[in-house]
């Protein structure tokens, strides 16, 4: 049973239209295969899909690059110059703006300002002017943040100094009612004095009435 002909249009679904892409590239590509075989001819195929997918078929022992030289050889064009022009284009656009970046470092690290009009000093001057602005934000935002730093971590130590204060009063007065934890400074007679780490912790004998 024969099969129909297939319209040859756009195939809308996507899914179908890659599958019938897939399909006949294999199918190119075994033709190009049997041709350079039978005929000893150099075939070389490029295809990119609706995907962004490149494909390609050469023939053995040859490049691209070879047959476009022979294309060229042959027909007497350079397919080249158009294409390297530009790029040489492109090349001098870019070594200006490099060449003009150079200049602008020098001038706000204060070298070759003889070059600058009188006219342009006064600008470099306020970019200059905005560049401090900026650390000097950035300076102080820096140092906000250290100085807070430090007051969490001190009242964090002030705490843990008070809680561990209250529990040695705690224990003190457990263990032994008359006595109560005092300043370092203040003037008792019967004064015991206890060491705790490098700080000086006393306790005081209460008198009852």
């Amino acid at each position: 049973m024969a099969r129909g002909k297939i319209q040859i249009k756009r195939i809308e679904n996507s899914t179908n239209r890659q599958v019938t892409y897939s399909k006949r590239r294999n199918g190119l590509f075994k033709k190009a295969h049997e041709l350079t075989v039978l005929c000893d001819a150099k075939v070389s195929i490029i295809m990119c899909s609706s995907t962004g997918k490149v494909h390609e078929y050469i023939s053995p022992s040859t490049t691209t690059k070879h047959l476009l030289d022979e294309y060229q050889k042959t027909l007497r064009i350079d397919l080249w110059s158009s294409h390297y022009e530009e790029m040489q284009e492109k090349l001098r656009k870019l070594k200006e703006v490099n060449r003009n970046l150079r200049k602008e470092i020098k001038h706000r690290l204060g070298q070759s300002l003889n070059e600058l009009r009188l006219e342009e000093l006064p600008a470099l001057q306020q970019d200059i002017d905005n560049c401090l602005s900026v650390v000097r934000e950035r300076k102080f935002r820096v140092l906000s943040n250290q100085i807070e730093t430090c007051k969490k971590k001190v009242r964090n130590v002030e705490e843990i100094n008070k809680n561990l204060q209250n529990g040695f009063n705690i224990n003190a007065k457990e263990e032994d009612p008359h006595f109560g934890l005092v300043d370092n400074g203040g003037h008792y007679d019967s004064v015991i004095g206890f060491q705790s780490g490098g700080a000086g912790i006393f306790a005081l004998r209460l008198q009852p009435n």
